[in-house]
């Protein structure tokens, strides 16, 4: 039994943008194992940016590992479930090891209990990403919640991003037209060239709006939302009448300070006059949804994930991971995925 185990928890609460002196690494005893219990040697973790707007945010969570999704593999098991050497996907956090137990669930969501990972899908990262609630993300929302239709405009934000490349490729794969809105030529191009968009427009340009206009001409029918801000208003003025926005997050929100409030994706699509989308999307409207609709809840989620995985295999699904090495690449990494430094999902590897 390992008696040592390193983690990341907050110093203090990050006012604004967060910077290294709000976490810290300490060193914890690891208590002894249970019946029904195992000791897990996290080999990846997820940084997502979620995890800024909610439980960095709490005062109560300071001394906490860091939340998020976890693969991990078993190396010492009281436990008729587990073998040493399974992989488990959990919600362990950012630490290197963790003590589990039978009855662990992910994302704190009890309809999601600790599953054992099955390589023939995919890699174990993926565990945490495009098969796991990236794509989760993006299956739910595009194809269950927008009901995205052949023929079709579709717009997402941070389209190089973890969610975004994907949902840019199943609207593809759909034979969707693919307007991507991602942050440099570097990250357009990437949209473009390697996952196959139609277009894709560099907020960061002078000329964000215009080029916008001219690449959704027949106006905008999915906006798959993952910024807010600046974006979503350029957007708004495009949507058609019956489109979806599906809502995913909205970044630009996240290190606001309080007094620079501005009104969230539902408050300013309500202020537009869009209706609340329909829970079987069968009007047009808005909809803040959650991936765990379909990982927990819908009877297709194992059908999506073999569908997605299939569809790596076959090369109409592409990823790209932003991975770092060690529980140290944590911190700069999480803060450079704020700001904008990631492609596709960022992973640490341990």
């Amino acid at each position: 039994m390992l008696a040592k185990n390193r983690q990341v928890v907050m110093r203090k609460i990050p006012e604004g943008f967060p910077s290294a002196n709000d976490f810290e690494i300490i060193t914890v005893e690891m208590p002894e194992l249970g019946i029904g219990q195992m000791l897990l040697k996290t080999r990846w973790l997820t940084l997502d940016p979620y995890m800024r707007s909610g439980f960095m945010n709490e005062p109560n969570n300071r001394q906490s590992p860091i939340i998020g999704g976890t693969v991990s593999e078993v190396v010492e098991s009281r436990s008729d479930r587990w073998r040493v050497g399974d992989l488990v996907v959990g919600y362990y956090g950012w630490q290197e090891y963790a003590v589990g137990s039978e009855s662990d669930v992910q994302w704190s969501n009890p309809d999601m209990p600790n599953e054992k990972w099955d390589e023939s899908l995919g890699p174990a990262s993926t565990a945490l990403g495009i098969l796991g609630m990236t794509g989760y993300t993006a299956y739910q929302g595009l194809l269950n919640v927008a009901k995205v239709k052949a023929d079709e405009t579709v717009v997402v934000s941070a389209a190089s991003g973890a969610v975004g490349q994907v949902v840019g490729q199943l609207a593809k794969i759909k034979r969707a037209q693919v307007i991507g809105i991602a942050g440099g030529p570097e990250k357009c191009a990437y949209c473009i060239d390697e996952l196959g968009f139609d277009a894709c427009i560099d907020y960061k340009g002078s000329r964000f709006v215009n080029e916008l206009q001219q690449a959704a001409t027949q106006g905008i029918d999915i906006y798959f939302e993952n910024v807010g801000g600046d974006v979503l208003e350029a957007v708004i003025p495009l949507l058609n009448p019956g489109a979806r926005v599906p809502i995913c997050g909205f970044i630009s929100h996240y290190n606001l300070m309080p007094t620079e409030r501005r009104p969230t994706p539902l408050e300013r699509l309500k202020s537009a006059g869009l209706p609340v989308l329909d829970k079987d999307g069968s009007r047009e409207g808005f909809r803040f949804f959650s991936f765990s609709e379909l990982a927990a809840q819908h009877p297709d989620a194992e059908n999506a994930l073999c569908e997605m995985s299939g569809w790596i295999k076959d090369g109409r699904l592409k990823y790209r991971e932003s991975i770092t090495s060690g529980i140290e690449s944590c911190i700069p990494a999480f803060m450079g995925m704020l700001s904008g430094k990631n492609f596709g999902k960022t992973m640490v590897r341990l």
